[in-house]
């Protein structure tokens, strides 16, 4: 966990994975597994079906969330996904794969909408904040 990092009201984080420096996260957001529980297992009701704790060699894919990222409310990031620096992710997004650096990504599954800065900008953003070149 970086610092300077805020986690809002009724989160859920059940993924191994790290945050970084400066990371906003919205209320009600679900960083989650995404293979916690077999649906395939014929005869067994889901209810009943091996999970995660059971197996623990089965544990979900970590998440890494860079730094300078925000994660609006109720956005929900399954396991093995890396959010890149300064990404944004919208409100209600599922993030199913990979964010880029500076991508805004909205959606079910979440794709690209937009950057969030242009490249000049996003030099002059991290020279501001002291990040150090090739650091992404």
């Amino acid at each position: 966990m970086g610092t300077d990092v805020y986690i809002g009201k009724g989160c859920t984080i059940e993924v191994d994975g790290a945050i970084g420096d400066g990371v906003l996260i919205g209320n009600r957001v679900g960083i989650v597994g995404r293979t916690d529980h077999a649906m395939r297992q014929v005869g067994v009701a889901v209810r009943h079906a091996d999970w995660v704790g059971d197996h623990p060699e089965r544990l979900s894919r970590p998440v890494h969330i860079g730094d300078d990222v925000w994660i609006g409310y109720g956005a929900v990031v399954l396991s093995g996904v890396v959010i890149g620096r300064g990404a944004v992710v919208a409100a209600g997004a599922v993030v199913t794969s990979d964010v880029a650096p500076y991508d805004v990504v909205a959606g079910n599954p979440a794709a690209a909408v937009g950057r969030r800065f242009e490249a000049e900008q996003i030099t002059a953003h991290e020279r501001l904040l002291g990040v150090a070149v090739g650091d992404n």
